[in-house]
């Protein structure tokens, strides 16, 4: 019988709890200057009452995101240029060294041009910061790689990536996601001390992360049935196969942009242009702005009355108030609105709403890679679920004609979970974060996860294609 190391229990315990706090108190830290940004710069605070910047003039709109962008250009040039560069956090789990002040300066420059309106994930920044503390911690007790440390009894690679995930599940309050996000993409090894260890302190970290920034519904998705029905089965399947083939596409596009960005002066001038782009872009699609949270919650907040009576969906007035629908349709919210998702579908509306979705699609699919493209750091997980929300809730509405018995939200769900999944190639990862951040009902598991599994499946095939 193998004796219990209770030395490395003990290291592990310690690491989970003080790391994780450590972490967590960031990722708060960073939430709350996010909305201190967007108030700054847009006069708003993103919530489940205000999910986007509908409320905010044009004119304010473009030159927030066009100075953001602009002061950020100028910074990363400089940063990029003439100081230590700042390492991904893969190379970083894999012995890159992360240094201390230039990747402060990177993180809060990620959070900076999220809050001003740039269309990019904020989810990097808390990882990278994650990553960092753990080097740190690793070098204060003389933790190093494999079992030569001074201890011998922890590994510096899977501290960093398991704090690396923890930094993701204090931003989100998503402490399986941030668990997933370690042991499935960056230690590609899942192991029951892996997952005990990456669980703890995403865990720890989205508690005290929690504490400092308060408890928020990220997404609302109070318009979606409370049963899964076997036609939503037979969906799931259908939806996952076509976001595996977009999810792939965007995954390649997102890589090329990476690929592709400016080294040099042009940094400073491209990356204005961009902001200026998508401002003007924001005119007739303001949910284009930010990390893909109000185009998310376009496709999450799509309801139609008349499957209320067969899928036992209702939308509350709050829900209904807050929902980008209503606010694009004006403030009156009038039901008579072409942009009003809340009344009967009748043929002229569908191709109204199919319309307003496919534009925020493609706006948002574009804009976030002309970003990156432009130099911008930052990631593609909230702008997955923006796509893989709207492209769901598109073939949710035809999917009705057939099947009223499933709700638009419904499919945007299991939208959401399956085009993030095959442009990230973490199906575990990204049905936890989908479910975590709607908070959606156990059941909804199993739809989700026969999505998920037929994206990554021909995302997967579809990615070995392309090379």
């Amino acid at each position: 019988m193998e004796k219990t190391d209770w030395k490395r229990i003990g290291w592990l315990t310690a690491a989970t709890l003080v790391l994780g706090a450590i972490i967590g108190a960031c990722a708060g830290l960073l939430t709350l200057l996010l909305y201190g940004v967007e108030y700054m710069m847009l006069g708003f605070i993103e919530s489940e009452f205000i999910p986007g910047a509908f409320t905010v003039p044009a004119v304010r709109r473009i030159a927030s995101v066009t100075l953001g962008l602009g002061v950020a250009g100028v910074i990363w040039y400089l940063l990029r240029t003439k100081t230590e560069k700042v390492p991904s956090v893969k190379k970083a789990v894999n012995g890159g060294r992360m240094p201390f002040w230039q990747t402060i300066v990177h993180v809060v420059l990620q959070i900076f041009i999220v809050g001003s309106g740039a269309s990019i994930g904020r989810e990097v920044a808390p990882r990278e910061l994650g990553a960092m503390l753990a080097q740190r911690f690793c070098d204060i007790f003389h933790i190093v790689d494999g079992e030569g440390d001074a201890h011998g009894v922890l590994d510096r690679r899977m501290v960093v990536a398991v704090a690396a995930g923890a930094g993701l599940g204090g931003v989100y309050n998503a402490p399986l996601a941030g668990m997933f996000f370690a042991v499935e993409i960056l230690l590609v090894d899942v192991t029951l001390e892996k997952v005990a260890f990456g669980l703890g302190m995403s865990a720890t970290a989205a508690f005290v992360a929690t504490a400092i920034k308060g408890e928020h519904m990220f997404y609302d998705i109070g318009a979606m049935q409370m049963n899964s029905t076997p036609s939503l089965m037979l969906f799931a399947l259908l939806c996952g196969t076509a976001c595996g083939v977009v999810g792939a596409l965007f995954r390649k596009g997102s890589q090329w942009a990476e690929s592709h960005k400016p080294t040099g002066r042009s940094l400073m001038w491209q990356m204005p242009i961009a902001g200026l782009v998508t401002g003007l872009v924001s005119i007739v699609v303001p949910q284009v702005m930010g990390n893909g949270r109000a185009a998310a919650q376009l496709g999450f907040s799509t309801f139609i009355p008349e499957t209320a009576d067969t899928s036992g969906a209702a939308q509350s007035a709050a829900s209904a108030a807050a929902s980008p629908w209503t606010f694009l349709a004006g403030s009156d919210g009038a039901p008579g609105s072409v942009v009003n998702a809340g009344t009967p579908l009748e043929l002229n509306r569908l191709w109204m709403l199919l319309g307003v979705l496919a534009l925020t699609f493609v706006a948002k699919a574009l804009v976030t890679l002309m970003t990156i493209r432009s130099g911008a750091s930052g990631g593609v997980l909230q702008p997955g679920i923006a796509l893989g929300s709207t492209l769901g809730t598109m073939l949710g509405l035809l999917w009705l004609f057939v099947f009223p018995v499933d709700s638009v939200t419904a499919c945007a769900l299991i939208g959401a979970a399956a085009l993030l999944s095959a442009s990230q190639q973490a199906p575990l990862m990204a049905m936890c974060l989908v479910m975590e951040l709607t908070e959606a009902p156990i059941e909804f598991f199993v739809p989700v996860g026969m999505a998920v599994a037929a994206s990554a499946f021909v995302s997967s095939g579809l990615l070995h294609r392309l090379g």
